[in-house]
């Protein structure tokens, strides 16, 4: 099963039913893989699968028993220009949720919701999971889970004394190109969140999610 496609088809997937697929994975099996068995995902559950003859229908085999390697982290994160490398590597370290915030220095002000789906999707496929992150409506940096809440802390950069990993929290913060105001860090240190290292170094934003993601254990 290692080399074999795997396919998200959403949920409520019944073995033994054939359902409808699109054009794109009718191509994607038929022409770029060329081949009519593959696995399919959803729901945090994995089944095979085979193209039906008539190019429209796939047929849901046995479930599978692979389980899903996902966690149950809650990425919140400034919208920035290069989203789409943020959403890859934090879907491939397991992330669950995604939830936009608006800073001061948030630059990217329009979100492509169907791109980032697509993204995350591609991701999840290729990185062996059984669900695809669920993508949240943005909310405001003073809305944050800040009692709950771990954040990627550029300060340690400049020689503040920070942990390097947090146990026993789901919400982690990254900030926007620029980093955090000096009012967000207030709001940060005064409502009890929790700043961790990252590094002597300042990260990208789009690395520096998979980086926190990787520094807080469950």
């Amino acid at each position: 099963m290692k080399n074999i496609s795997r396919i998200f088809i959403g949920t409520n997937i019944t073995p033994g039913k054939s359902i409808p697929v699109g054009r794109d994975i009718v191509h994607y099996l038929n022409r770029v893989m060329r081949c009519s068995d593959c696995l399919v995902f959803g729901d945090g559950n994995e089944y095979t699968a085979t193209l039906n003859d008539d190019g429209k229908t796939m047929l849901i085999g046995d479930k599978t028993s692979h389980t899903d390697p996902s966690g149950n982290i809650r990425l919140y994160f400034a919208p920035i220009k290069r989203l789409d490398d943020m959403l890859n590597m934090a879907t491939q370290m397991g992330a669950a949720e995604f939830i936009p915030v608006i800073t001061e220095r948030t630059v990217a002000g329009h979100i492509n919701w169907e791109r980032m789906k697509k993204i995350v999707t591609e991701a999840a496929e290729q990185s062996n999971r059984n669900s695809v992150p669920n993508i949240m409506p943005p909310i405001k940096f003073a809305d944050l889970p800040f009692a709950d809440l771990v954040f990627a802390d550029e300060r340690a950069a400049y020689g503040r004394k920070l942990p390097t990993e947090y146990k026993n929290t789901k919400n982690i913060l990254v900030g926007p190109e620029g980093g955090f105001s000096d009012n967000e860090f207030n709001l940060l240190d005064k409502n009890g969140a929790h700043g961790v290292s990252l590094g002597k170094t300042i990260l990208r934003a789009e690395l520096a999610g998979a980086i926190a993601i990787s520094r807080v254990v469950l």
